[in-house]
Order: structure tokens, then C-alpha cells, then sequence
């Protein structure tokens, strides 16, 4: 099962109160899983489920930036030192806290990019920012949030831009929908050509990784492209469900 499905089934559980306001904008379960690929149906969902100013909450998928501290900041100190601020581009951030808390917590200069398809997801962090200022550790360090759509990464990052990309359940949503199988792929294959060669995707998802292993390696080892080198830790568990991190880093095809 998807871990973006495993989550929509536990805030149901867990949460009840979440119920009509995840269901007032969609018939159905299924009909937000499928369509997890699609803008509107995040458009919706942040409208439905977020607040402006005081009343912001941030919304995170799996779970929050301290469950995932000593695998993100690990991987980040371990890129090649430099004078220039470390690219992260937390790819389909909705209204999680992930991107903001790296730009906190990096004792390197890091410049952070929150990006998302949807313009209501990316508004409400912007604003929530505004009114509660984010103090980084290194004073060089930046935060910007960015509206994208994660299948045209190419049109904003060119080959070798960026030193680690975040993905918390953004393939994931993509691999359950109905339509989403092929971007999927796409947007793995951008993410290896913006990563400079020291760079790493880190990916969590609950798929076991005797699927994702195979897919990750499948789809990065395609002829003409970038190939890259898979590994997997175990995060933990979450109520029943075990988490794990996918740690993806390009390589010369021909090694």
C-alpha cells in the first residue's frame, strides 16, 4: 500500500474531526487518491485544511522534521565543503514545516527552496513566515517558497544545481494516483539530472523496499540518462507503519 494512502487512512482514524474537511471537497477517498497528481486536488485540500495567520497549523505528511533529523542533516554536512550556500529544494513541500526547519537547524549556509504545485499551499508558507520569522543558525542562510510543478523541474534548475532534493510523499501521491505512474518516473529522472554529482535525493515513503528499491533502480538506470546509486535505512514506526529512507545519488552512467 502507497504511504500517501497509509496516511490519508490514519488521519481518517486518528483524526476524525479531519473528516469533513478532507470530504467536503471530494466524494470520496478514492477520488482524492487518484487525483493526488492533479493541482486542483491539492488546491482544495490546503484550502480545506489550513487557515491564515494565527490560526496556521503546519500539515505534514508521515511525519515532522525531528523524526528525520539524523538522516537529512547527516547527508547534508557530508557534501563537499564550499563558500557558496548548499542548494535544498524540499520538492512538493505543501504546508510542511521540513524546508523550514533545515534552513533552522544547518549550521552551513544553505539556501531553501519550498516548492509546490499548488499557489494556495505555497501562499499560506510564505504568509505563515512573514508572521513568524524563521532564524536560521548561519546568518548567509535563505528560505524562499516557490510555486512548481515537480514534472517541470527542468525549466527551472539546470543540469548540476542543486545539492539535495527533499521528497516526503510527493512520489508517493504520484505513484498511487491513477495518472501519475509516468510522472513519477519523469520527475525522478529531473531530480538526477539537477542534482550536482555529490548531490542526494532523499525520499520517505512506506513502500517496502523490495518495490521501491526495484523501481528506483529501474527508472534511474534507463539508456541516456543518468544512473545513480540506491541505498535504505529504516526510519521507524508510526503508528503501525514502517517508514523508511531512500537515499538516491547520480553517478556516471558508464561506472
Amino acid at each position: 500500500m502507497n504511504g500517501s494512502y497509509h496516511h490519508l487512512l490514519l488521519l481518517l482514524f486518528f483524526y476524525p474531526s479531519s473528516r469533513q474537511s478532507i470530504f467536503s471537497s471530494f466524494y470520496s477517498l478514492a477520488e482524492l487518491i487518484n487525483n493526488m497528481d492533479k493541482k486542483a486536488t491539492w488546491d482544495r485540500f490546503y484550502t480545506e485544511n489550513n487557515s491564515e495567520a494565527a490560526n496556521f497549523k503546519n500539515f505534514e505528511w508521515f511525519f515532522g522534521f525531528d523524526a528525520i533529523r539524523d538522516f537529512v542533516l547527516p547527508v547534508l554536512y557530508s557534501r563537499p565543503k564550499s563558500e557558496a550556500s548548499l542548494r535544498i529544494l524540499d520538492m512538493g513541500c505543501g504546508t510542511s514545516a521540513l524546508g523550514p526547519s533545515v534552513y533552522r537547524e544547518s549550521v552551513w549556509p544553505v539556501q531553501v527552496t519550498c516548492a509546490d504545485i499548488s499557489p494556495v499551499a505555497v501562499r499560506l508558507m510564505r504568509n505563515h513566515t512573514k508572521t513568524k520569522a524563521v532564524q536560521p543558525q548561519n546568518i548567509s542562510s535563505k528560505l524562499d517558497f516557490l510555486e512548481l510543478d515537480c514534472t517541470h523541474l527542468h525549466e527551472h534548475y539546470v543540469s548540476e544545481s542543486l545539492d539535495l532534493i527533499l521528497d516526503k510523499g510527493t512520489i508517493d501521491a504520484l505513484l498511487r494516483s491513477r495518472d501519475g505512474g509516468a510522472k513519477a518516473s519523469q520527475v525522478l529522472k529531473q531530480c538526477l539530472m539537477a542534482l550536482r554529482n555529490s548531490g542526494s535525493l532523499l525520499q520517505f515513503s512506506d513502500e517496502d523496499p523490495d518495490s521501491r528499491m526495484l523501481w528506483l533502480e529501474r527508472e534511474a538506470r534507463e539508456p541516456g540518462l543518468i544512473a545513480a546509486d540506491v541505498g535504505v535505512q529504516e526510519v521507524g514506526e508510526l503508528r503501525g507503519v514502517t517508514y523508511y529512507c531512500y537515499q538516491v545519488s547520480p553517478r556516471p552512467a558508464a561506472q
